[in-house]
């Protein structure tokens, strides 16, 4: 949380670091830092009703085998954030390194052409949720939600994988972020 009159910089913090200068260098450091765990970057197609929407995403993970459960965490304020709550449904679309430009055109809701099945222009098709798969995607993991962790700004929504597939040879290098100039979280 911000400190009261304070910087902005979020605590909490270590030993020794006690003033707004200090919290804020540290707080700069623990973003740098946070910034190099490895990390992918996809496309969560989201559906409610006739309502879809794809946005560009980092903060997937397995976290289950057995039943097999994926997590996204998606801030709260997002339009993505009310579609996959309300649907109860989520599509993470994995995306070739070589198509990196896709993922920026996913960092604000879409526009959605239903007639052309397109999103911001791409193709795509409703996966068994009905939340969208994009055409171009590697591969997709089409889920279903089972649970949700309230985590700050972000919910987590544990969504079990119901479909998958690839779309590409499983050999197709996919992207990161660090395949781009993008960052976000720390």
């Amino acid at each position: 949380m911000a400190q009261p009159g304070g910087t902005g910089a979020v605590g909490p913090f270590p030993p020794g670091v006690d003033d707004d200068e200090a919290r804020d260098a540290y707080d700069r450091m623990r973003r740098r830092v946070l910034w190099t765990m490895p990390s992918g970057l996809y496309v969560l197609g989201s559906r409610a009703g006739e309502r879809r929407n794809g946005m560009t995403i980092n903060w997937v993970t397995q976290v289950s085998f057995d039943p097999k459960l994926l997590a996204v965490s998606v801030e709260r304020s997002a339009f993505t954030h009310e579609l996959v709550e309300e649907g109860g449904v989520f599509c993470v679309n994995i995306v070739s390194r070589e198509d990196r430009a896709i993922v920026r055109k996913f960092t604000k809701p879409v526009e959605v052409d239903v007639a052309a099945l397109t999103l911001n222009g791409f193709p795509f098709h409703d996966g068994v949720t009905g939340a969208p798969v994009l055409d171009q995607a590697v591969a997709w993991i089409d889920c279903e939600v089972r649970g949700t962790v309230e985590a700050g700004g972000h919910t987590m929504f544990l969504g079990e994988v119901v479909d998958c597939g690839f779309q590409a040879d499983e050999e197709t290098p996919v992207l990161s972020m660090a395949d781009t100039r993008m960052n976000y979280g720390g």
